[in-house]
């Protein structure tokens, strides 16, 4: 019993050996070849869910089925009108055919270093056939001022071609490069583009050069009219001053012509008793002046005399 127990046991794990090596499974995620002795054997399978192949002597190469990415290096590319820069790309890839993929590539690193080779080269190609003008802009448009300082920007010069153009032809020629390889190329783009050093620090030099001309004619345009503010408040400071002037010549006429007025009109109503305080005062200045022995000489229009004369 014993050894027929054992026997069991050993064919059991047999056939669980067996089965493990004809069974595979496929997720949603994934596709598959199955090889014998490193070749492809029947068709690709893609379908998700439970596979079986020959146990031993069949071997599964899987190939995920996502959209995969590629990103590419930083390539310092001459453009159409000598001008260098950095330019910094990116991809996404998918295996559309697994078994053609295999024999091709083998596996998803040859295939990376293969869309190396062909995006690389077509995108130093495409550079090096257009304008920079065109490779940083799609569409002809106007520029938007948001500033009155800008008014006076040229228009932008017109594209022939444009940078999603440029990536498009860039996507057909990959795609034809390659339709042998299993893979399809979905999309591309450019994912950076600035100019090398040298070339950056020239723009930047013109772009200071530039907001500083732009700083002159602000600070000319405010000194003139400081200039003008200056001149119209030193005409009206003058202005001011001389019609204060005028009015207070005036005030001060008035004022005399009042004061004048009044006087007269207190000499006219005191004038009596003005001519008899000058009468007394004159008769005060003779007592203290003249004494039985004093002599005197008066001439004709002296107040002494006038007083004198009245009194024979």
């Amino acid at each position: 019993m014993k050894k027929n127990r054992i026997g069991y046991i050993v064919l059991g794990a047999l056939i669980l050996i067996i089965l493990s090596n004809s069974l595979f499974i496929l997720d949603e995620t994934q596709q598959a070849i199955v090889t014998q002795f490193g070749k492809p054997v029947g068709e690709p399978r893609t379908t998700p869910g439970m596979n079986f192949k020959t146990p031993f002597i069949h071997k599964v190469q899987f190939f995920d089925k996502r959209y995969l990415e590629w990103d590419g290096d930083k390539n310092q590319v001459p453009t159409k009108d000598k001008k260098f820069i950095f330019v910094d790309t990116y991809a996404r890839w998918q295996i559309t055919n697994p078994l053609q993929f295999f024999i091709r590539l083998r596996d998803e690193r040859s295939a990376q270093s293969r869309l190396d080779d062909i995006l690389d080269g077509e995108t130093r190609n495409a550079i090096a056939s257009n304008e920079l003008l065109d490779l940083v802009r799609s569409t002809n448009r106007d520029p938007e001022v948001t500033e009155e300082f800008m008014e006076e920007i040229e228009v932008l010069e017109d594209i022939s071609v444009g940078r999603a153009a440029i990536e498009k032809i860039i996507l057909e020629k990959a795609n034809d490069r390659t339709s042998d390889l299993g893979v399809r190329i979905l999309d591309f783009r450019f994912k950076r583009m600035n100019y090398v050093d040298e070339v950056r620090d020239r723009v930047y030099d013109r772009m200071i050069s530039e907001r500083n001309r732009i700083a002159d004619q602000f600070r000319s345009e405010g000194q003139g009219e400081a200039r003008v503010i200056q001149g119209n408040k030193e005409r009206d400071l003058a202005q001011i001053q001389s019609e204060a002037a005028r009015e207070a010549e005036e005030i001060r006429g008035r004022a005399d012509a009042e004061a004048t007025d009044v006087y007269a009109a207190a000499y006219n109503r005191n004038r009596q008793a003005v001519e008899l305080y000058k009468f007394l005062r004159t008769m005060e200045a003779f007592e203290k002046s003249m004494d039985d022995k004093t002599s005197i000489v008066l001439s004709s229009d002296s107040e002494f005399f006038q007083y004198l004369k009245r009194l024979q």
